[in-house]
């Protein structure tokens, strides 16, 4: 006998993998879960509402272990009973599903707000880090004080408060009373991101290439004005 072909006839079962990794946290236990899992498998096969016996049996439990079974994971939310009718308006009962996707779906946005709360905790750290390291000392409590306020009060992103930590330091300006004055420079103009800092820095390097190129050479020599350069202070090493 091929038994290769056996098994490709016996049909196969559908599961997703994440239901592996989150039963645990959606409450179920490891029975709970070959039981959703055999109930998932007859619909999958066509059987909407499989006889009590024939689960007790590929379990190899009693029937009362099944009903057991069929309340526990009924009262964590993982599964309904639902009452469908067919076109001639005969009625029948059918194993619902959804109630354990919807749970997954809530954990799972769950566990991606968290981690997206993660990565900003580690990025405030590091932008404290960088302020003590562009300043070459620790940071006084006052000065603590003061990041925090725009993080937490004025809700500054802390990527737009690093930017501006940059643009003070390639002005040789490590003044927290300077940094203020560009992050509300870049409020009142509603820049809110790194594109539009960038796009901000462009535009007013270019506005001062095409001041240069206007002015008489020697007025340029007469102000002493220094070379422009495109170099981009916000540009990573």
């Amino acid at each position: 006998m091929d038994f290769s072909q056996v098994f490709i006839d016996a049909g196969q079962t559908v599961v997703s993998r994440m239901i592996f990794e989150y039963y645990h946290r959606l409450g179920l236990t490891a029975d709970e879960l070959v039981f959703w899992l055999e109930l998932s498998s007859c619909q999958q096969a066509g059987n909407n509402f499989p006889d009590p016996d024939l689960i007790a049996r590929r379990m190899g439990i009693s029937q009362a272990g099944v009903f057991d079974l069929l309340q526990r994971v009924i009262a964590k939310g993982c599964l309904q009973i639902v009452t469908q009718q067919d076109e001639q308006g005969r009625q029948s009962d059918r194993y619902d599903f959804s109630p354990l996707y919807g749970k997954l779906a809530l954990l799972i946005e769950e566990n991606r707000k968290q981690a997206k709360e993660n990565s900003k905790e580690d990025q405030i750290s590091r932008l404290y880090q960088l302020f003590e390291q562009e300043f070459g000392r620790p940071l006084s409590p006052l000065e603590f004080e003061k990041i925090a306020g725009w993080l937490e009060e004025d809700h500054y992103d802390p990527e737009l408060i690093r930017l501006a930590l940059k643009e003070a330091v390639t002005h040789q300006a490590r003044s927290l009373n300077y940094i203020d004055r560009i992050l509300l420079s870049w409020e009142s103009k509603k820049i809110t991101t790194k594109e539009e800092v960038l796009s901000e820095q462009s535009r007013r390097k270019l506005a001062l290439l095409q001041k240069e190129a206007e002015a008489p050479d020697t007025n340029k020599k007469a102000a002493g004005l220094p070379p422009i350069t495109l170099h981009n202070p916000f540009k990573e090493d």
